[in-house]
C-alpha cells in the first residue's frame, strides 16, 4: 500500500489543505506547531477512525485535541491510496452528528465497506495497536509497546502451526479455556445438584426410619394386647367349666338370689329350738335349746360371708364370661390393625433401602459429572499442547526475527553491533566485539537504532501487506553518522517513507546521498 494523496478538508489547523506523495521518501518539514503531528494522525484517523471520549478524558483525547478550529461540526478528510495495482479513494466524516465513512475504487467505482473489514483487508487486517508499534513512529515514542511482543508471539504460533498467519492460536487458546470453564463450571453444578439431591434422600431417609420405629412400636403394643386377650379368654373359659362342674344342693337352688338366708332356713331354727325346750326335759331342754341357738348362729354368720363373697365376686365372674363375646369384634379389629401394620411397615423397610441405595449412588460422582471432566480435562489437555507447540514456534520465530534485527542493525551502525537478540518480553540485548551488552547499558541514540531496527523486522515478519513507514521527528536524538545510516537503509528498502520533521539535515543528508524519487513538502 502507498498514500497517493492526502486532503484534509476540516481538521485540526488544516481547510481543505492537499498534500501529495511519492513512491520512495517524502520529507514534510516545517517549524514547530506548522502541523506535522496534526497530518501524522490525519492519515492514522483516516485508516482506523477516531472516536470521541467520554467523561473527562474527553476534554484532552485526539478527537478533541484536532477538532477543527473553524466550523468544528465539519470534521473531515479525505485520502487517496493504492493497494495491489489499483487506486481508492477513502472519504471519512469525524462529525459525532454525521460520522460516516465509503471507500471507492477508482478503477471500476465499486464501492467498497469500511464497516465491514474492506479497508482492514487491503491493509492487511493490520491492527492500530501493531500499526503504532511498527510502521508508525509518533514523537517520544520510538519505543514498541508489549502489543508487539504479544503479536510476535501469536504469531509465531500460528505461522509455523498452519503455514499462515491467519488462525489465531491465542484465540483457540482463549475458546478453550472458556469451554474448560463452562464445563468446570456445569460439573460445579452437577455436584451441588447432586449434594442437594443427597440432603433431600438424607431427610427423606430419616423420616422413614422415624415411621419404621413408629409402627415397630404398635406392632409389638397390637401383638402384645392381642396375646394379653388371648390369655384372658383362656382364663374365662376354664372358669366357666369350674363353675359348671360344682353340685348345687336343693336349698340353694330354691333360694333366692337376693337372700342370703332363706325364711325357712330362718324358721326351721326357730322351730327346732322351740320343739327341743317342749318336748326334753329339764334341764336337758335347755342345753340342747341353747346348742340350736349357736348352731343356727353359726350358719347364719357363714350364709353372710359366704354370700357376700359370691356378691363381690359375681360381676367379675359375669364379666369374665361376657367379656370373649364382647372382645370379639375388637380383638379382630386389632389382628386386622396388625397385618395393616405389617404391610406398611413392609412398605416402609422397602423405601427405606431404597432411599439407601440411592445416598450411595449419591455418593459417588455421576456419570454427566465424569463427562463434564472428562472433557476439563481434554481441553486443558489442548491447551497444554498448543502452549508447548506455540513456545517452540516462538523459538523458531525469534531466530528469524533476530536475524533480520541483527542484518538491520549492523547496516545502521556500519558494523558497530553484529548481533541483536530480542527475547520475550522485548528483553533485548546486542552483541559488540564478542561482548553482550544490555540495551539499558547503551546510550539514548543507540537505542533508538535498536527500536528502529526491531521495528522494522517485526513489520516484515507480521504485515502481508507493504505500507508506508511514517516518521514524526523520529531521528531527533540521532547524530549526523547515524542518522545518514538510517536513511541510506531507508532509500534501500524500497519502502514508501513519510518522514516529518523540524529540521532541514534530513534533506541535506538525503540530497548528498543522491537518492532519487524524493519528496519534499514544505509546511508553513
Amino acid at each position: 500500500m502507498k498514500i497517493k494523496e492526502l486532503r484534509l478538508k476540516n481538521f485540526g489547523k488544516f481547510t481543505n489543505k492537499e498534500i501529495h506523495f511519492s513512491d520512495g521518501m517524502n520529507v514534510i518539514y516545517g517549524e514547530n506547531e506548522s502541523g506535522k503531528s496534526t497530518i501524522y494522525m490525519f492519515i492514522r484517523a483516516m485508516f482506523f477512525g477516531l472516536e470521541r471520549g467520554r467523561g473527562r478524558a474527553a476534554a484532552q483525547d485526539a478527537f478533541s485535541r484536532y477538532e477543527p478550529w473553524k466550523n468544528p461540526n465539519y470534521y473531515s478528510g479525505e485520502m487517496k491510496f493504492e493497494s495491489g495495482d489499483k487506486e481508492f479513494l477513502l472519504s471519512r466524516n469525524f462529525d459525532r452528528y454525521g460520522k460516516n465513512e465509503t471507500l471507492v475504487c477508482l478503477e471500476d467505482a465499486e464501492e467498497l465497506s469500511v464497516k465491514d473489514g474492506d479497508l482492514q483487508m487491503l491493509m492487511g487486517d493490520l491492527s492500530s495497536q501493531i500499526y503504532d508499534d511498527t510502521m508508525a513512529m509518533a514523537q517520544m515514542r520510538v519505543k514498541p509497546g508489549m502489543t508487539l511482543s504479544e503479536e510476535l508471539k501469536n504469531y509465531a504460533s500460528n505461522y509455523y502451526a498452519t503455514g499462515d498467519g491467519e488462525l489465531d492460536l491465542a484465540a483457540a487458546i482463549d475458546y478453550l479455556k472458556e469451554q474448560k470453564k463452562e464445563s468446570l463450571h456445569e460439573m460445579q453444578k452437577q455436584m451441588e445438584k447432586r449434594q442437594d439431591k443427597r440432603e433431600h434422600v438424607s431427610q427423606e431417609m430419616s423420616y422413614v426410619w422415624r415411621d419404621i420405629h413408629k409402627l415397630e412400636e404398635e406392632q409389638a403394643h397390637l401383638e402384645e394386647e392381642i396375646e394379653f386377650r388371648k390369655v384372658r379368654e383362656r382364663e374365662s373359659r376354664l372358669l366357666l367349666k369350674q363353675d359348671e362342674g360344682e353340685p348345687k344342693h336343693m336349698i340353694d337352688e330354691i333360694r333366692p338370689s337376693k337372700w342370703r338366708v332363706h325364711p325357712l332356713e330362718i324358721l326351721s331354727a326357730v322351730l327346732a329350738v322351740v320343739l327341743c325346750a317342749w318336748l326334753l326335759k329339764r334341764p336337758w331342754n335347755y342345753l340342747v335349746a341353747i346348742i340350736l341357738v349357736l348352731l343356727s348362729s353359726i350358719y347364719v354368720w357363714n350364709r353372710m360371708k359366704i354370700s357376700k363373697k359370691v356378691e363381690k365376686t359375681e360381676p367379675e365372674k359375669i364379666l369374665e364370661e361376657i367379656t370373649p363375646q364382647e372382645e370379639k369384634i375388637p380383638t379382630e379389629r386389632l389382628k386386622w390393625e396388625l397385618e395393616r401394620n405389617a404391610l406398611e411397615l413392609g412398605d416402609k423397610r422397602v423405601r427405606y433401602s431404597n432411599l439407601k441405595e440411592d445416598l450411595e449412588e449419591l455418593d459417588g460422582i455421576s456419570d454427566e459429572e465424569r463427562i463434564l471432566n472428562a472433557q476439563a480435562e481434554a481441553r486443558q489437555l489442548a491447551i497444554d499442547k498448543i502452549q508447548e507447540l506455540s513456545g517452540e514456534m516462538q523459538k523458531k520465530l525469534r531466530g528469524k526475527l533476530n536475524d533480520r534485527v541483527s542484518e538491520i542493525m549492523e547496516f545502521i551502525t556500519e558494523g558497530k553491533y553484529t548481533r541483536l537478540n530480542v527475547e520475550e518480553g522485548l528483553n533485548i540485548s546486542l552483541l559488540s566485539e564478542g561482548r553482550k551488552v544490555d540495551i539499558a547499558r547503551v546510550s539514548q541514540g543507540t537505542a533508538e537504532q535498536v527500536y528502529f531496527a526491531l521495528r522494522m523486522a517485526a513489520s516484515e515478519v507480521l504485515l502481508e501487506e507493504e505500507l508506508p513507514v511514517i516518521l514524526d521527528d523520529t531521528f531527533v536524538s540521532y547524530d549526523e553518522e547515524r542518522l545518514e545510516s538510517v536513511l541510506e537503509w531507508l532509500a534501500k528498502s524500497g519502502k514508501q517513507v513519510l518522514l516529518f520533521t523540524c529540521q532541514k539535515r534530513e534533506m541535506k543528508i538525503l540530497s548528498e546521498m543522491g537518492v532519487k524519487n524524493c519528496n519534499y513538502i514544505k509546511l508553513q
